[in-house]
């Protein structure tokens, strides 16, 4: 390496550094901004979920010579009275199975804390705390620092639901609005983007942004479909061995079996839990509904209406679950999957499309 080129690059990576020093001293002026995209993230999020789940039955409304607007003046309708409906029919039993399961849980901690307490009383509860009780001191003083901050806590709680609430009005009020313009304009998107672009990469850019669409929608329309089947399966086999809240279990697996591999874990484990407060042989039939849940939905849900649509190793989901959940939680291991989906699609039609230009060029 030449010394000039030696000079440019040292230069280069001054200036990188000295521009993030001078970040660090102004973030200040950055906080209306990440306010501003924090606000936005996640009405935008769901309106994207939406228009990748619902925007292929607007086009096959279309395919009846139906305008894209009343397509969309017709799903909007439809979706009202799905939504209509389910209120009328479901919000009443979650919301009655929701609150005797909050109002059992004092019972269900009693009775973990008379089986914590009759293990405390056998020798080898005994012996193992007196090898412990370094451990138990640091417990005790975890205890007493946690009731000390709880008013704390509480008054924060307090100020989370005021802006949980808060966030729900505005996701009310922007998601119907930026849904309908994503419906109206959505698939011009593609056509608009590649004419930022030279004229040679024009195509090979729609069939990039096509494909990720594509990818999307597919993977989304799936994983709900999936999901709710699972969900389902999971109901009928709750009200068979009559395990109480048996439709807010469901709804729970439901919604967690997005998440790939781990998401039927989490979303069982509250089921198992019920079971063994009640018995322990029921505990162990809900494991057995879960075990066929998921064995119907590896074996024929999955590969029927997903396929190999993502072509994905099992071994690579599941590092990009762990790093995505260290890294932004149960958010970051729902998005992980898709998001991976997308990069893959274009990194692939890039090496597709430098591959042919190499070929016509040689």
């Amino acid at each position: 390496m030449s010394k000039k080129s030696l000079q440019y690059w040292l230069i280069q990576i001054l200036l990188i550094v000295l521009i993030v020093f001078v970040s660090t001293k102004i973030s200040f002026l950055f906080q209306p901004i990440s306010i501003f995209i924090t606000t936005l993230f996640f009405p935008i999020l769901i309106t994207l979920f939406l228009y990748f789940l619902l925007n292929p039955v607007v086009n096959f409304i279309q395919r009846f010579k139906v305008p894209r607007i009343i397509a969309i003046v017709i799903i909007y309708v439809l979706f009202t009275l799905v939504f209509v409906l389910l209120i009328g029919n479901l919000v009443p039993t979650i919301t009655k199975q929701f609150t005797a399961l909050a109002n059992d849980l004092p019972v269900y901690a009693n009775q973990a804390f008379q089986y914590f307490e009759k293990f405390s009383q056998s020798a080898q509860f005994q012996n193992f705390m007196n090898e412990q009780q370094e451990l138990l001191d640091s417990a005790r003083q975890r205890l007493v620092t946690f009731a000390n901050e709880l008013p704390n806590l509480i008054t924060g709680s307090f100020q989370d639901i005021l802006s949980f609430v808060a966030n729900i009005a505005v996701i009310l009020v922007t998601v119907p609005l930026l849904l309908f313009y994503m419906f109206k304009d959505g698939h011009k998107f593609p056509h608009a983007v590649s004419k930022f672009l030279p004229l040679d990469y024009r195509k090979e850019a729609l069939t990039i942004l096509k494909e990720t669409g594509s990818t999307l929608s597919t993977y989304i329309q799936g994983q709900v479909t999936v999901g709710l089947f699972v969900g389902i399966l999971s109901f009928i086999g709750y009200i068979i061995i009559d395990l109480p809240y048996a439709l807010v279990l469901a709804i729970t697996v439901a919604i967690t079996n997005i998440i790939p591999y781990v998401g039927p874990l989490i979303g069982g484990a509250p089921a198992v839990v019920v079971g063994l407060f009640d018995s322990p042989t029921k505990a162990l039939l809900v494991l057995l509904i879960l075990a066929i849940a998921q064995q119907v939905e590896g074996n024929i849900l999955s590969p029927l209406i997903l396929g190999k649509s993502l072509d994905t190793h099992p071994v690579t989901i599941i590092i990009l679950l762990l790093a995505a959940g260290n890294i932004a939680g149960v958010l970051g291991m729902v998005l992980a999957v898709p998001t991976y989906a997308v990069i893959k699609t274009i990194v692939l039609n890039l090496i597709k499309f430098l591959r042919a230009r190499k070929e016509a060029i040689t």
